[in-house]
């Protein structure tokens, strides 16, 4: 991965309490890495690592922790990349709906491609391009409290808006958003 300058892992993550050295996420080969593995890596080359999986940036407590610390405590995963060396990532700070997230990403990369904007610029874009449009997306969502049933010839098909922060709002730059 460091010799690329931006890597996107669209991928599931897991939290296990009690020893967060134990956290991982989940490749689509089945494969894993745990907090101990991503230790071992090398990301001095990386501009910017996107996570774009859920709660990979909710903090860890390991058991018998302070309730307060310096801060780090709350950074999650997505900090653990910063730590091999990535200047940024982008992280979430909840369960994500898959399309919602597509569309955020799309939007995201679309406004960095143009170009003279900082990753910063690029998320709050793609942000507001989800407000303003009212993009939808239709197929399985993971939240039923925004769908909305409609009908498509004979089947019965969920879309849902995307304009509710529950689509646009989890994601967060973590790190040098220039």
């Amino acid at each position: 991965m460091n010799g690329f300058s931006v890597v996107h892992l669209a991928t599931h993550a897991a939290f296990i309490p009690g020893d967060p050295s134990f956290s991982f996420i989940l490749f689509g080969d089945g494969k894993i890495a745990t907090l101990r593995d991503i230790e071992n890596w090398s990301l001095n080359n990386v501009d910017l690592v996107v996570l774009s999986a859920c709660e990979t940036g909710v903090g860890i407590q390991a058991s018998g922790e302070k309730a307060l610390g310096n801060g780090e405590e709350i950074l999650g995963l997505g900090y653990q990349f910063q730590n091999r060396g990535a200047r940024a990532e982008i992280a979430s700070l909840w369960s994500v709906d898959d399309g919602g997230t597509q569309e955020l990403m799309n939007a995201f990369y679309a406004a960095l491609k143009q170009g003279n904007i900082t990753k910063a610029e690029a998320l709050q874009k793609a942000q507001i391009e989800m407000i303003q449009k009212g993009a939808t997306a239709t197929g399985q969502a993971r939240n039923d409290s925004f769908k909305l049933p409609t009908t498509t010839g004979s089947q019965l098909s969920i879309v849902w808006n995307l304009d509710h922060p529950y689509y646009w709002a989890p994601f967060i730059l973590i790190g040098n958003g220039l």
